[in-house]
């Protein structure tokens, strides 16, 4: 008579036969909202950071310091960004590249012969207040207001929309950046 082995000792001897299975590998690129106001967070520190670099070292510091916060940053590097700065005009309104970007913040490129600098305006604060955070997955945007502050104390705010993903190392980044100013109304 022949005895039959249950099919669950098969497998299970030939697990214990068998070198050990490699853990799988597990890409998770979620967002969570810690991240998102973390990086809105560095976003304001950043201009302001880039303000004060122009006003004590000038303009060509204040260029390298935006060159590294637009890298680490910004998406530019997987591709064209949807940037719609506050203060650009008809052509140039759109700053799908870093170099568009960079001319934005820092001004210096005769390229954008417009620009004299967003980042070079005498920030001292900025502050992020989010109507709304919308995370599904792998990308994140949010609405809001950005509040910031010159050296004369004045504050401007701007109403902004950013999306963010995350790149393949892991970190998040900026694709689609909307700012523009509170509208007054007439």
């Amino acid at each position: 008579m022949k005895k039959i082995i249950p099919l669950a000792a098969l497998a299970l001897a030939a697990a214990a036969a068998s070198p050990a299975l490699a853990k799988a590998v597990v890409v998770n690129q979620a967002i969570t909202e810690a991240e998102v106001l973390a990086m809105q967070q560095a976003w304001c520190k950043a201009l302001v950071d880039i303000s004060t670099t122009g006003a004590k070292s000038g303009q060509p510091a204040a260029k390298a310091l935006a060159e590294k916060v637009i890298d680490s940053a910004y998406g530019y590097q997987m591709g064209a960004v949807l940037f719609k700065p506050t203060l650009t005009v008809n052509p140039q309104t759109f700053r799908t590249t870093r170099a568009g970007a960079l001319a934005y913040f820092v001004g210096g490129d005769p390229a954008f012969p417009k620009d004299s600098g967003f980042a070079l305006k005498g920030w001292t604060k900025c502050e992020v207040a989010n109507a709304a955070v919308f995370i599904a997955g792998d990308s994140a945007t949010t609405m809001g207001k950005v509040n910031i502050t010159g050296k004369d104390g004045k504050v401007t705010t701007v109403d902004k929309t950013w999306k963010f993903v995350k790149d393949d190392a892991g970190k998040l980044r900026i694709v689609v950046h909307h700012s523009s100013l509170e509208y007054s109304g007439s």
